[in-house]
């Protein structure tokens, strides 16, 4: 669903507290995401204590653990949809989150002379520091200090197709992918893993290690 912007995050082993805790099955119990439903786009989700708050296309305001959300969300996308939880979270890469970087966006930006919106890339960190464009694909190895929080760096993060998607209109924009692939390998950002528990907040102090 669509991303939910935050001032801080509290990051444990397994990644961000409660960020891919919950999700969407179908088709023999496989994880729905918009790449198979754009869709799901138009629906958004918000952390609100131990629960996920879920808002449909309509402003229409639903609690996780309210009867009809599964049905209501199933009728929407036109596909039989039911409700996963998971404490230690439902990452593509198992106890990671994703870092991107603001030099990295300003010069993919510039290199197809267009604004890009930063919610195409599901970023659990987005980091402004003194770094040429892209240098994160070199960061392998390293660490990632954010406030009180160090992160192993794991590995450049290679985008799929929900980076076309539009994040209002939800229109697809494959150029933008072709663009990554040929040019930079596919790779927007990188893949970490939090080194113990700690909170981010935005304005932290940033060092790369």
């Amino acid at each position: 669903m669509a991303g939910e912007a935050v001032d801080a995050l509290d990051l444990f082993e397994h990644g961000v507290m409660g960020d891919r805790r919950r999700a969407l099955s179908w088709r023999d119990g496989r994880r729905l995401t918009a790449r198979a439903a754009p869709r799901l786009l138009a629906w958004s989700a918000a952390t609100v204590g131990e629960t996920t708050v879920v808002s449909d296309p309509q402003g229409v305001v639903w609690r996780w653990e309210e009867p009809g959300l599964a049905r209501a969300i199933s009728h929407d996308l036109g596909k039989e949809v039911s409700l996963l939880e998971e404490p230690a979270l439902m990452q593509d890469l198992p106890d990671s989150v994703l870092v991107t970087f603001q030099a990295t966006l300003d010069g993919l930006s510039a290199e197809l002379d267009r604004a890009i919106d930063l919610r195409r890339f599901r970023t659990n960190l987005h980091v402004a520091c003194d770094a040429p464009p892209f240098a994160e694909a070199g960061w392998q190895g390293r660490r990632l200090v954010v406030g009180a929080a160090e992160l192993e760096l794991l590995h450049p993060c290679m985008r799929c197709a929900i980076v076309t998607r539009d994040p209002d209109t939800r229109e697809a924009w494959g150029s933008l992918l072709a663009h990554l692939h040929e040019c930079h390998g596919s790779v927007f950002g990188i893949n970490a893993r939090p080194l113990g528990r700690a909170t981010v907040r935005v304005g932290d102090q940033v060092t790369l290690c």
